[in-house]
């Protein structure tokens, strides 16, 4: 592998020719891959090949150890250029060419069409602008925290820098002193709808100034610039030492190619076969090989192996457990912030990196954790009212050995970032997302904190685990259980304080003997006539139905379902023996619990009487109560409506 010495001056004479030659043969990949393929980006791959051979050139990486923990990390923001990727890959020796042209864009290939770390050498799966300068910062933080030296790259185009999540993630890069972090900008002024200057005016370099960054202007096909400006960063040569830089290359869309060049057409658009044949006569490549390589793929079988990227393991020391008395009046939140500083002490001890993370977005007293962050100030992260970056960067961090916890309201910490949520999930991110402020039950505030659909939107996301707790000891046991397990949580809970759950007996139900299990539900009291099932903050109204029918001598269960996913499919096909089933929930009823129920009740077949009780649309301000009661969610109108399903 080809590696350039940042100690000298400038590159030599067989590095330069090296380069140029190095150029065509990935050039000829490129036209290869996306005509093979029928689809792809080869105009943005052509414009930034340049800056992406010298870049892995000086990057400390290894090809036969592409995940060696002391490496510099190279991530690719615009991953549709996934064929100038690929093609620099297979220059370097990280795997061979045959697979990815034959592979590119199939069913089952790890060559997909925007770049995944199932390729060597990839570091994030991007390709929805805008995000990758936010993962990069989440490295660049987790390298710092490790006391290692090494450096975080970062390409991106010039149209995603129109996104409003890059200006979060610039500010939070300087808030953080992270001048291990340097963005390349492929600046060739042009994206899918034409000019940049006329699809969305911006004046980038003054943007990215404002910013307190570096600014480095280079011409992007100028080996020997693109290698000074990279030396002077890494030198600490630039004007603030301390911030981050950007280099922005100055570049031509299509480069190398004489009818692609400057065309915008070509940005998302492959070749079509006869011009195929002669961008390869122009770069001095035989045209005949793309008949023979067309031929070829049309027999090949997918097989190259998708590389593992599992998050880096972290290993926890649990606390001993919090047992708050029937007589304590807390919320949730205020349980979740005890446990975690709980957590913290056991874990982020003096003089040794953190193993516990906790970010926020403007609302660490609200979601409790000062305490956190006055333990551990080094290893807390007010990110600001910028809940898409926040969002992304703990989701990096979450892959660097390290446990990490976001918190903020329901509808920052679901609705409003479900996209970033949804990549960590590609990227098998280990993130523990612990939203306060669920459903009508925050009440005051409004529908538009209403929180009611969390449930619908965090089914679509197929690795996320959902827990739900009852009460606040009940969050104590998940939050300690689910610092132990690896890959992307969902803990979500209420605003108000809630009256502990009890035993018959009035002693807490969820004590020291109780243990949360994942995929188990509580049944919290028992009868024959009939089940109420319910979580979270509807746990206790219902427990408070129940007494209201044990005084009529109805008897039924009350079954607690607090792991929501993984779902409790044994005690569900108990509770369909009772035939009576109510469901209630603080949530929108057709994208909810009850929903999800029918569907597994109807797919195993089971015949049960069952009927839903939840919202069926937005609430008003007002006291949880008082909205509680207008949806029919309180305990009077429960009771009355599973004692009419058991008359019925």
């Amino acid at each position: 592998m080809m590696k350039f010495d940042i100690n000298k001056d400038d590159l030599s004479k067989d590095e330069l020719q090296f380069l140029e030659l190095a150029f065509k043969r990935c050039a000829r990949r490129i036209i290869l891959a996306t005509t093979l393929a029928g689809s792809g980006h080869p105009g943005g791959s052509l414009s930034s090949l340049s800056m992406l051979l010298v870049l892995y050139g000086i990057a400390k990486i290894d090809p036969q150890n592409p995940r060696s923990e002391d490496r510099d990390r190279i991530v690719i923001s615009q991953g549709h250029i996934s064929p100038g990727v690929y093609s620099v890959l297979c220059e370097y020796g990280f795997f061979p060419e045959e697979p990815f042209l034959m592979e590119f864009r199939r069913a089952g290939s790890a060559f997909a069409g925007h770049v995944e770390q199932a390729v060597p050498g990839v570091e994030w799966n991007t390709g929805n602008l805008g995000q990758g300068l936010s993962a990069a910062c989440g490295m660049a933080k987790a390298i710092k925290l490790k006391g290692l030296n090494n450096k975080v790259f970062c390409l991106m185009g010039d149209g995603e820098q129109q996104k409003g999540q890059v200006i979060e993630a610039r500010r939070w890069a300087v808030k953080f002193g992270l001048d291990n972090l340097i963005v390349l900008i492929d600046y060739n002024k042009l994206q899918i709808g034409g000019n940049i200057s006329e699809v969305m005016p911006q004046n980038i370099k003054e943007e990215i100034l404002a910013t307190s960054w570096n600014v480095i202007e280079i011409d992007g096909h100028n080996y020997s610039e693109i290698f000074k400006a990279l030396k002077k960063v890494i030198k600490r040569k630039v004007e603030k030492p301390n911030n981050p830089t950007a280099i922005l290359a100055h570049t031509t869309m299509g480069k190398g190619i004489s009818f692609m060049e400057n065309d915008p057409k070509w940005h998302g658009m492959a070749l079509p076969e006869d011009l195929a044949k002669k961008a390869l006569e122009e770069l001095g490549f035989d045209p005949k090989e793309l008949e023979i390589l067309k031929e070829k793929r049309k027999i090949w079988k997918v097989s190259f192996p998708h590389q593992p990227h599992n998050p880096i393991s972290v290993e926890i020391e649990i606390p001993e457990i919090t047992i708050y008395s029937p007589e304590t009046k807390i919320d949730c939140r205020s349980a979740y912030g005890n446990a975690l500083l709980k957590l913290a002490e056991k874990n982020n001890l003096p003089n040794k990196p953190p193993k516990i993370l906790g970010l926020t977005c403007d609302l660490e007293s609200s979601v409790k954790m000062g305490a956190f962050k006055k333990l551990s100030p080094s290893a807390f992260f007010e990110s600001g009212i910028q809940e898409h970056h926040t969002a992304t960067i703990a989701g990096a961090l979450s892959k660097e050995g390290f446990l990490v916890f976001f918190s903020t309201f329901g509808v920052f910490a679901i609705d409003e970032v479900y996209n970033q949520l949804r990549l960590n999930s590609l990227n098998k991110t280990a993130l523990k997302v612990v939203s306060t402020h669920l459903g009508a039950d925050v009440g005051e505030d409004g529908p538009t904190h209403h929180c009611i659909d969390y449930l619908g939107i965090l089914f679509n996301l197929p690795d996320f685990e959902i827990y739900i707790p009852a009460d606040p000891n009940q969050t104590d046991h998940i939050i300690r259980c689910i610092a132990k397990r690896s890959g992307n949580i969902f803990v979500g809970m209420g605003r108000s304080k809630i009256p502990i759950i009890t035993k018959e007996n009035g002693t807490p139900y969820f004590d020291e003997n109780y243990q949360f299990i994942p995929g188990k539900a509580d049944w919290i009291r028992m009868g024959n006539k009939g089940v109420i099932i319910t979580y979270g903050t509807m746990s206790h109204y219902a427990l408070s139905a129940w007494e209201i029918l044990k005084s009529k001598g109805i008897e039924v269960a009350l079954l607690n379902i607090a792991s929501i996913k993984p779902f409790p499919e044994k005690d569900l096909l108990k509770a369909s023996e009772f035939k009576n089933i109510l469901v209630v929930e603080d949530h929108l009823v057709e994208t909810g619990l009850g929903s999800k129920i029918a569907s597994f009740f109807a797919l195993k077949n089971k015949s049960v009487k069952l009927k839903l009780l939840g919202l069926k649309g937005p609430m008003s301000s007002g006291s949880p109560k008082e909205l509680f009661k207008l949806a029919g969610l309180d305990p009077e109108n429960i009771a009355k409506n599973i004692e009419n399903l058991i008359n019925a």
